[in-house]
Formats: C-alpha cells, structure tokens, sequence
C-alpha cells in the first residue's frame, strides 16, 4: 500500500469521530464526493516513445511564485483539530516542499503567525453580508504577506451536511475558528455568506487589496470566461470538494472545456477535487491546468505526523508525477499537452 493510501486511516484513528466526519464528508447524499477521484482514474494515457526523459523538471510558477512541484495546498478549516499547530504547521510543512499554501478565511490561527512561517500563502475569502468584517479580513491577510486573494464563488448558502449523532460544531474547543475575527463583535446576519455577488467583486477585491485574486468553485466555461473578463487572474475548477451542490459534476469532466475556453487568456488555470495520484495530476496539467490543489490528504497527512506529513504528502506525489511523466516521455510541464490523454 502507498503511505498516501493509508492516510485517512491512520488519521481517522488520531481524530475526534465527529472532526473526522466533517473532513470526509459532502454535502447531502454524498454524490460528487464519491465520483472526484473515479472521474481522474478514468482518463488514459498516448505515451510518446523514444523521448529524452533522462532529466525532468517539475518546477512552474503560480502567480509568479515559484513552486518546486505544482501540487498546491488547498484551504481548508479546522487544522489545528488536526495537529496543534494548526495553519502554521502545515505551512511549515508546503514552505519545505517549495509549495504555496492556500489559507481559509475560518482559519484557527492568525495570518501573522502564518506569514512568520515563510511560506507562500494566498488568503481564501468568503464575502458575508456585513462587507465590514470582509475589508477586515483582506486588511490583516496584507499585512501579514498574502500573495493572492482567493474568493470561494460556490457558496451563496452553505451546502446541507447529513450527520447523524454530535457534529464538529459540538466538539470544537474555543480559539479553532475564526482566529482573525472578533466574531462575537457581529451577529449570525453579518456572518452569512453575500448571496447577491457578480463579477464586479473580483475587481473590488483587487482593488481593496492589489492582490490578484482567483476565482475558486467554477464548473463552467462560460463562468469562467466571465470571471476573466472581470479581471481574474486565476480560477480554480472544484466543486468545493462535493460539500457544496451534491450531484455537481467531477472537477475531471468541468476542466477541459474552461481550458478551452481560458485559452489565450492571462488567467491561471488550477484544479482541485480527488486527485490521489501522480497520474491524475499528469491528466490535470496536460489537459490545461497550471497546478493541482489537494485539500483532504493533507489534512490527513498533517493529522498523522504534522508538518513532516504535509512535505511528506507533497514530496510523494511530485516523485509519482516525475515517474508518471518519464513513462509518458515529457521532460517539462509544457511537455504535457492534451494529445496524451484519452477519456
């Protein structure tokens, strides 16, 4: 068994029952989570034969950083449930890897401590009712060094959780969530997430911060044309890990038609949602994606052995994409074209 394969496991046996569930789960029936990894190991391989791959290069940049392995952390929640150090401990872990860190807006620890690490970081914003609390948010997410603004587009209303028994809000100790928020300075209202944004938010956010921002949760091409038009600088295809609308189709199916799309374009092309192994990042590049984002192997990867785990995580999966892009004969990143794949 690949350590990667045995993660969820080993995680699930350090984790609260309840903690463990709201990492795992979708949204309703569980639909979209159950298909994101299928949808990756359904694509097929048009290997090219007597290629050079004596010497393979991994390295690209994503937003103008250099990364070592264009395998990106994913912003999720709650991390310090996962390992005490929280968002700080895993950023150590992606600052040795050559990685970029994304942060959640819920994050449990504050940006300043993330941005002493030394990693790269982009901040993961979800615009609420009250704007207020949002500027704040962007303000101390400057300050403290992110690189790029991440606005999550999927999530006018919080997608329906299924649990039976206690839920992660139950169990959660003061101080996970929320860190750089004085929320109980706002009421529930203020708090709901903005269900009347359009394209103009992307230019607001740029402007407030003079970051780029990136457009997270998109499906479509028309979407994502959209959001380029308005200024993007990057967009992520995901269907937010399948918590969102269940039933949404695989970030594998949505990614070539907005590559297509995005073609010719200055605006990045990312992607997220159950990619576990070399040869689905390989798929993902070489049907136009700049990078991958995990989200849930490196929760469980900093769960079992903290920051060692997340370099761990994203040094493995770099070694089985060289490996993977060797037997399909490509030497760069640019090598990797849609001509190799077959559905």
């Amino acid at each position: 068994m690949r350590w990667i394969d045995g993660l969820e496991a080993a995680a699930a046996e350090k984790l609260p029952e309840a903690v463990h569930r709201y990492f795992r789960q979708g949204s309703a029936g569980g639909i979209s989570v159950g298909e994101a990894t299928t949808a990756w190991s359904s694509y097929r391989f048009r290997p090219r034969v007597l290629t050079d791959v004596s010497t393979v290069d991994l390295s690209t940049t994503v937003l103008g950083t250099r990364v070592d392995v264009p395998v990106l952390v994913a912003p999720t929640t709650l991390q310090r449930q996962a390992d005490p150090g929280g968002e700080a401990a895993m950023a150590a872990g992606v600052a040795a890897a050559g990685s970029v860190l994304g942060v959640s807006s819920n994050a449990g620890t504050t940006f300043a401590e993330i941005g002493a690490v030394g990693a790269p970081w982009w901040l993961q914003i979800y615009v609420v009712k009250n704007r207020d609390i949002t500027l704040r948010m962007l303000d101390a997410a400057v300050e403290a060094g992110a690189r790029a603004v991440v606005l999550t587009a999927d999530t006018p209303v919080v997608g329906r959780k299924e649990d039976d028994g206690p839920t992660v809000w139950d169990v959660i100790p003061p101080g996970h969530l929320l860190a750089n928020l004085d929320a109980d300075a706002y009421s529930e209202a203020d708090l709901a997430k903005a269900d009347d944004l359009t394209p103009d938010v992307i230019g607001w956010l740029a402007d407030r911060t003079g970051l780029p921002v990136v457009v997270k949760g998109l499906l479509r091409a028309d979407d994502a044309r959209r959001c380029s038009d308005a200024g993007a600088a990057g967009v992520i295809v995901s269907n937010h890990g399948g918590r969102q609308l269940d039933g949404s189709i695989p970030t594998a199916q949505a990614l070539s038609e907005i590559a297509d799309v995005l073609a010719g374009t200055s605006t990045e092309l990312y992607v997220d949602g159950g990619l576990r192994r070399g040869e689905h990042i390989l798929a993902a590049l070489a049907l136009g994606a700049r990078a991958v984002l995990v989200g849930r192997p490196a929760l469980w990867a900093l769960t079992v052995d903290s920051s060692a785990g997340v370099t761990r995580l994203l040094t493995d999966l770099g070694d089985e994409l060289e490996h993977t892009m060797r037997l399909v004969g490509a030497r760069t990143l640019a090598d990797l074209t849609p001509d190799l794949i077959s559905r």
